[in-house]
């Protein structure tokens, strides 16, 4: 390589440079605007709430006797699934006990049936006492009764026997377990909790100035991390609580949470009004200032002071020149200055 291009070559990047940074700063700014509107808004605060199941039950053995299983921890189970099971040995030789005494009391009742029916063509011969006939009949009633009976024992020995079985009463999955396979039972003794994962409501209290607020399928928002939800009202709780005097509110979410989530939900604090309100990411912070910048219809950027009121999600109020179907710049702004032309994206932000 010669001396004098060693020489050039530096200046040659310099004047390359030089030259595509008059072409890059020929451009206008490209920036996306959203349009300033009227909307009714109200000032909020944030409330703890709690993610819910509407099924949550500790699942009990019906009476006592050992377990043969019992469901694991994280088990997920449909309607009718079995949880759980008591050994039913004795009870299956009551039911063969109970079978065998109403075959034995048919048996009797077949041999009092004829006895009647001979006794009856006897008395009706004067060959025999209307007493012996009168013996037969209550023999026979007595015989019926008691197969009667043993059928109503054979069948609540056939329903423990089908309890045996603890069956889950809606879909869902076990998050807890409270006993071991062969521990004793008691009846009424929690073996597991199932908890019903697809329907859900999120339980949130209020305080009672703000529970004149809030009505029956009213759109709130949930937070959860870096996440917003919507949901609707769907219960409101008119009794308060002694200690706290706060009211219970359940929300429909439109997504689902694992239930216990802890969650944080926007209630209103006073009447909505109308107020004009822009996209949050407008606002241009600087200490002790506030301002956006608006483009006009020459696409010149101007630089508005504001001030910031009541905000509802995304949106927030602001109070100076700013009026609605302005457009305001939330793109492209961080180098803006007042007086700078620019060029307004196709692609407007989505109000």
């Amino acid at each position: 390589m010669s001396t004098v291009f060693r020489f050039c070559l530096p200046a040659i990047f310099l004047a390359c440079s030089l030259f595509s940074s008059t072409v890059y700063s020929r451009g206008d700014p490209v920036v996306v605007v959203n349009i300033a509107q009227q909307k009714m808004l109200a000032p909020t605060a944030l409330y703890s709430g709690t993610v819910i199941s509407k099924n949550d039950a500790r699942l009990a053995a019906e009476f006592e006797g050992r377990l043969t299983s019992v469901a694991d921890v994280g088990t997920v189970v449909a309607k009718g699934d079995v949880v759980a099971t008591i050994d039913d040995t004795f009870l299956r030789q009551q039911r063969t006990e109970e079978l065998a005494t109403i075959q034995s009391e048919q048996a009797k009742l077949a041999l009092y049936n004829k006895e009647v029916e001979r006794y009856q063509r006897l008395v009706k011969e004067n060959n025999v006492a209307e007493n012996q006939l009168d013996q037969s009949i209550s023999d026979q009633s007595v015989t019926r009764n008691n197969i009667a009976a043993a059928r109503a024992r054979l069948a609540q020995i056939e329903e423990r026997i089908a309890r045996s079985n603890l069956r889950a009463p809606f879909a869902g999955v076990i998050s807890e377990r409270f006993a071991q396979v062969g521990e004793w039972s008691q009846n009424g003794t929690a073996l597991v909790r199932l908890v019903d994962t697809e329907n859900l409501e999120v339980q949130v209290r209020v305080p009672q100035s703000i529970y004149p607020l809030i009505t029956l399928d009213k759109a709130l928002t949930v937070h959860h991390m870096s996440t917003s939800i919507d949901a609707r009202v769907s219960t409101i709780v008119p009794v308060g609580s002694n200690n706290s005097r706060l009211f219970e509110l359940r929300l429909h979410p439109s997504k689902a949470l694992p239930p216990g989530t802890l969650v944080r939900v926007s209630i209103p604090t006073a009447q909505a009004r109308q107020v004009v309100a822009i996209h949050r990411d407008a606002l241009v912070l600087r200490k002790g200032s506030v301002s956006v910048f608006r483009i006009n219809n020459e696409n010149i950027a101007e630089q508005i002071a504001v001030q910031v009121g009541i905000g509802d999600g995304d949106y927030i109020e602001v109070i100076g020149d700013i009026q609605a179907n302005d457009r305001i710049v939330i793109r492209g702004g961080e180098r803006l200055r007042p007086g700078t032309t620019v060029s307004v994206s196709d692609t407007i932000a989505s109000q």
